[in-house]
């Protein structure tokens, strides 16, 4: 790294550590929640977390103190304003190091349970895993870093606005070789995203199955293991198509074409079951009847 690049470095980490200046304050010791899938991480003891494996892949910032990540025998420092990534399944031993100043170390932690819409899954999984899990800065970075952690913690923001900033954020992060893994998709993210390409079209497993070179069945035991099934994936992908162009002003039976379905019975009650409520919005009928006998 030459002195010019280290430089630059520090400045996009300092630049960094001053947005979001509103997350950094002493906290006891654990979790903290901001909003769902943000939260503070902090500890005001040095600690060793060993063989941690992670059921997704987290997007982090260090904001005080410091954190080794080892992997094997091999040690990452990462220092405030560092960016980093853990990924899914992978045993670390992670060191949370306070500093000698304020007394605790604190990290934001990005938990990025599922792509959201417009980011499409990378069906190569990084293996081994990435050999840094520090990400390089750039100010584009910064800012979407910067505006994604203050829209998903305000609780004003819709839900839509908090999407599109973390979509900018994984939009940047796509190519970072820290950051692969962020994109490896299961086989089960690799077909919704697949469906939600067409989703009225008249899918079946084995037509989805011959697209990735495998049998029907193999397919259908694969997405087992990954706790799902075909027919859970297919109705879910339908069912947010549908709420989308309900949610746009569309017709239920527009919503329900769009979706790929022919009936609008069966439209209704696959609707119910995702959402709890009918597509105009009324609660399941035996609900309507307790609430009259209520009122």
């Amino acid at each position: 790294m030459t002195v010019a690049h280290r430089f630059d470095t520090d400045l996009l980490r300092r630049q960094l550590l001053d947005r979001l200046g509103s997350f950094t304050r002493p906290r006891d010791h654990g979790m903290h929640a901001h909003a769902e899938r943000l939260f503070s991480y902090c500890t005001l003891a040095r600690e060793r977390i060993a063989a941690i494996r992670l059921d997704h892949p987290l997007l982090g910032i260090v904001l005080k103190g410091s954190k080794e990540v080892w992997l094997g025998e091999s040690c990452e420092v990462q220092v405030p304003g560092t960016v980093f990534v853990l990924p899914r399944g992978v045993a670390l031993d992670v060191v949370n190091i306070p500093d000698d100043r304020s007394g605790y170390y604190e990290s934001l932690i990005f938990e990025v349970a599922a792509l959201p819409p417009g980011i499409a899954p990378d069906p190569a999984v990084p293996e081994p895993p990435a050999s840094s899990f520090r990400v390089a800065l750039t100010h584009d970075l910064v800012e979407a870093l910067a505006h994604a952690a203050t829209s998903i913690a305000d609780p004003a923001s819709r839900d839509s606005v908090k999407t599109l900033r973390l979509a900018e954020v994984l939009a940047l992060l796509r190519g970072a070789p820290a950051a692969r893994s962020l994109f490896a998709a299961g086989l089960g993210d690799r077909l919704a995203w697949r469906i939600a390409e067409a989703p009225d079209m008249a899918w079946t497993a084995g037509a989805l199955a011959a697209e990735l070179g495998l049998g029907a069945s193999t397919l259908r035991r694969r997405l087992a293991a990954e706790g799902t099934s075909f027919r859970t994936i297919l109705e879910a992908v339908r069912m947010r198509a549908a709420e989308r162009m309900i949610a746009a002003g569309a017709s239920s039976l527009a919503a329900a074409e769009a979706a790929g379905y022919r009936s609008r019975s069966h439209f209704a009650r696959a609707y119910r079951r995702q959402h709890g409520t009918s597509p105009s919005g009324q609660p399941p009928r035996a609900d309507r009847a307790q609430r009259g006998n209520l009122s």
